[in-house]
C-alpha cells in the first residue's frame, strides 16, 4: 500500500518572510509597555554572556520582564489578530484555491497545503488572519500556570530545530504526540520532499534550505524590498550567489504577477504536472492490455 503523495506543500517562515515586522514588536511589547531596545539588549546579554540560545533567550526575558503581568495563551491568540503582513496576504491563499490548479489537477486528488513554520510564538499566529489557511502552524509555546498565566517554555524551536517539521509534514506526522523518527518508506509519506517548496527570508533559514533542496524540493528567499538599509536583500543575495543555499530570491509581495508569485504559480504548476505524469506512468505500467481482435 502506498500514499497518493497527490498533495503539495508550502511551507513558511514567519518573522520577515509573511510579515515585515517581528511578532514581538509589533503586537507584544506594544500590548505589554516593552521597551524593544532594552529587551533585544538583554536577549542579546544572554545569549553572548550566558551562551542562550537565541529562542530560548527571548522567552527567559519575556517571562522576566512581564513578572505578576504574564498574559494567558489565549490573550496572545487575540493579539495575533493585529499583525499585518507583506502585499498580497492573506489574499494569495484565496487566490490559489481559485486558479491555480486545474480541473485535471484537481479530478485526481492535487491539492496544496500551506504550512507556518516559525521560531515566534505559535499562539500569536494562531490568532493572526493567515491561521484559517494553513493546514498546521509550529511553533514556541509557553505552558501555563495554575492560574492560566504563561509559566516556562514548553516548546523552543531553534532555527537548526526547524527540520524536523519538514519532516514531519513530509510524514504527515502533525501531531506532537507522534515520533518523527519513527521509520517511514518513502512510498508511505504523503508529502515528498521533491512536492514541497519552502520560503524564508535569510540565515536563519540555512538549515530548512538545506534539507529541502538535498530532498529535491524548491526552496526562495524572500527580502523587504523597502528596507533602505539593503541588508535584507544582500542576505539573500550572499545565500544565492555565494553559498549555493538557494536558486531563487525575490522581493516579499505576495500580489498576484510579483516575482515572488510568479516563481509560487511556476513551482506548483510544474510540481503538478509531475504529479501527473507519475499517475499517468503507474496507470501504464499497471494496466495489462487486452488482446486485440
Amino acid at each position: 500500500m502506498t500514499a497518493p503523495q497527490n498533495l503539495i506543500a508550502l511551507v513558511f517562515d514567519y518573522d520577515q518572510t509573511l510579515s515585515p515586522t517581528y511578532m514581538q514588536d509589533e503586537v507584544l511589547f506594544p500590548a505589554f509597555g516593552v521597551e524593544p531596545k532594552k529587551f533585544w539588549s538583554r536577549c542579546g546579554d544572554l545569549v553572548r554572556g550566558q551562551g542562550y540560545d537565541s529562542e530560548l533567550a527571548y522567552m527567559k526575558v519575556l517571562l522576566d520582564t512581564l513578572g505578576l503581568d504574564r498574559p494567558t495563551n489565549a490573550q496572545l491568540r487575540e493579539l495575533g489578530a493585529g499583525l499585518t503582513f507583506y502585499p498580497g496576504l492573506p489574499e494569495m491563499f484565496e487566490e490559489f484555491e481559485r486558479g491555480l490548479l486545474g480541473p485535471e489537477d484537481v479530478a485526481l486528488g492535487i491539492r496544496v497545503e500551506y504550512y507556518i513554520l516559525s521560531s515566534g510564538l505559535k499562539e500569536v499566529i494562531e490568532g493572526s488572519r493567515l491561521r484559517p489557511y494553513a493546514r498546521a502552524v509550529f511553533g514556541c509555546e509557553y505552558a501555563e500556570d495554575e492560574g492560566g498565566r504563561i509559566t516556562f517554555p514548553k516548546r523552543v524551536i531553534s532555527h537548526t530545530q526547524k527540520t524536523q517539521f519538514l519532516f514531519r509534514v513530509n510524514k504527515g506526522l502533525l501531531d506532537l504526540a507522534q515520533d518523527v523518527n519513527d521509520h517511514m518508506d518513502d512510498v508511505l509519506r504523503p508529502i515528498p520532499f521533491s512536492n514541497m517548496i519552502y520560503v524564508g527570508d535569510g540565515p536563519t533559514d540555512v538549515p530548512c534550505f538545506n534539507v529541502i533542496r538535498k530532498q529535491g524540493g524548491q526552496a526562495i528567499a524572500v527580502y523587504n524590498p523597502n528596507d533602505p538599509t539593503r541588508a535584507a536583500f544582500r542576505k539573500c543575495y550572499q545565500l544565492a550567489a555565494h553559498t549555493d543555499r538557494v536558486k531563487h530570491i525575490a522581493p516579499a509581495d505576495f500580489r498576484a504577477g510579483s516575482h515572488l508569485r510568479l516563481l509560487l504559480d511556476e513551482m506548483v504548476s510544474e510540481i503538478a504536472a509531475k504529479i501527473r505524469a507519475r499517475r499517468a506512468a503507474a496507470m501504464e505500467s499497471g494496466t495489462v492490455r487486452a488482446p486485440g481482435h
